[in-house]
């Protein structure tokens, strides 16, 4: 998304506890930076180590007061979990981007009968949005030989949208993930950048 240097682009993170959502929007605010925006961030655990909601609010632009995205304001929707897509939709903007990983997660409250998964959640969010991009992104973590990898998969898709240099995403990558990792990560994020 090619972008007005003083508008505010907001993306929004979104998924579980354990999925690399922190990681993700702290490699996102990096970049960022490195690109000269004033950058600010915001995260909510929810119980995130039992598998809870996370959250974190990413913007960035010449100037930003805060780091709350307002409901109908975010430019992006990037999601770890395709109900938490559903969950999020009302904080995309209208013509927004949501990029979402196809995989479920059940939490605990619907294994105690409080509600149950959406099943039509594609088609919920296709509705609601124009365009929207899914992605089995732990299958391809798993063949590239680690399901960690989800979340450089899913930065490498939204690195094609997001108006933020390629050389700074992959000198924020390298420097933020371990030495040995470092090859396999940049691949992930390749692989990512070639997903539409």
């Amino acid at each position: 998304m090619t972008r007005d240097k003083t508008k505010t682009t907001n993306v929004l993170v979104v998924g579980t506890g354990g999925q690399g959502v922190i990681t993700a929007s702290e490699i996102l605010s990096d970049v960022a930076m490195l690109s000269g925006f004033d950058t600010k961030k915001s995260e909510i655990h929810g119980m995130s180590q039992r598998g809870g909601v996370v959250t974190s609010h990413v913007r960035y632009s010449e100037t930003v007061y805060s780091p709350m995205i307002m409901e109908g304001e975010a430019d992006l929707l990037l999601s770890f979990e395709l109900a938490e897509t559903v969950r999020w939709l009302h904080f995309l903007q209208p013509g927004g981007h949501v990029i979402s990983n196809r995989q479920r997660i059940i939490p605990p409250a619907i294994y105690a009968g409080m509600g149950s998964y959406p099943e039509d959640a594609e088609d919920v969010i296709r509705q609601r949005t124009t365009d929207p991009i899914f992605v089995d992104a732990l299958p391809l973590a798993e063949t590239l030989g680690n399901p960690r990898l989800v979340n450089t998969i899913l930065l490498g898709i939204a690195s094609t949208l997001l108006d933020l240099p390629l050389e700074q995403w992959t000198a924020v990558i390298a420097r933020r993930v371990p030495a040995t990792f470092k090859a396999l990560n940049l691949e992930a994020f390749e692989k990512g950048r070639g997903i539409q």
